[in-house]
């Protein structure tokens, strides 16, 4: 009877290094602190920082919901790259892994940040929800939509507000004011919208200074870094060539806006 040697792959110890840091504690320091794991097949971040949380310091804090990447709670930087933690395997990363906030939102603690006010702040900015464009009417039959409009929506409405897009966008970083690509999706969805009052020229006031579309630079990290896969480019252009039409027409002698002088200087 032959025999075979089965050969079981020893486990990696992975190392974390975590930020710590408790705003209502302001006499401690940031810092980072290292906890030892032993890697076990299919772990996520999420698993790993409940059992460190359970077995080795319970005072970890860290946010989390549905572990489904559908509500976007468990956002944070992982060796500098924001990602979900809940469908982020150790096995796609080095044995030592450092986690820390998400930048651009106020701190709760450790790997806790408040996204909840800054995206409240945002939709508040450009206003995300339906104008109507006459009283609503309860009995009213329900307007049927364009199959690939319906499809547009769709895709916005993807977003889950987890702020990786914003926490890797170098001008969200520098500028509060900035509405970002969570805030620039919000508002190509709602231009498409057709149930929408608004006309291009309202939008134009809401996107097309340095807060809106055109204060971003191109480098498109949040479309890089998105959980979702969100269409972030598209969603871009749509934006640009709206605002610019928008704006040339604004410009024309034959145009709402000003006329320009055809001696001035271009």
């Amino acid at each position: 009877m032959s025999t075979r040697t089965i050969q079981i792959e020893t486990p990696r110890k992975l190392v974390f290094e975590i930020f710590r840091f408790d705003p209502g504690q302001p006499a401690g320091e940031p810092r980072l602190e290292s906890f030892e794991l032993e890697e076990q097949p299919y772990m996520t971040l999420y698993i790993a920082l409940n059992r460190i949380r359970e077995e080795q310091d319970p005072s970890l804090q860290f946010d989390f919901a549905c572990r489904s990447a559908i509500c976007g709670s468990c956002g944070m930087l992982v060796n500098g790259r924001p990602r979900l933690a809940c469908n982020t395997l150790t096995a796609t990363l080095p044995e030592t892994i450092r986690l820390e906030p998400l930048p651009a939102f106020e701190l709760i603690g450790d790997l806790s940040v408040d996204t909840g006010s800054w995206f409240r702040g945002m939709a508040e900015q450009v206003e995300s929800w339906i104008h109507e464009r006459e009283p609503f009417v309860p009995d009213a039959v329900e307007e049927r939509m364009d199959a690939d409009l319906a499809q547009a929506l769709y895709e916005g409405e993807r977003c889950i507000e987890c702020g990786c897009c914003i926490a890797g966008c170098g001008v969200a970083n520098v500028n509060p004011d900035f509405v970002g690509a969570a805030g620039l999706n919000r508002i190509a969805r709602f231009m498409r919208d057709p149930r929408d009052a608004r006309s291009e020229d309202d939008w134009f006031e809401v996107v097309s200074d340095g807060n809106g579309v055109f204060g971003c630079v191109g480098l498109m990290g949040c479309h890089d870094v998105c959980p979702k896969g969100l269409p972030l480019l598209e969603q871009y252009a749509y934006l640009r060539r709206k605002m610019l039409g928008s704006g040339l027409a604004k410009r024309r002698p034959d145009g709402p806006g000003e006329a320009r002088d055809p001696g001035a200087s271009r």
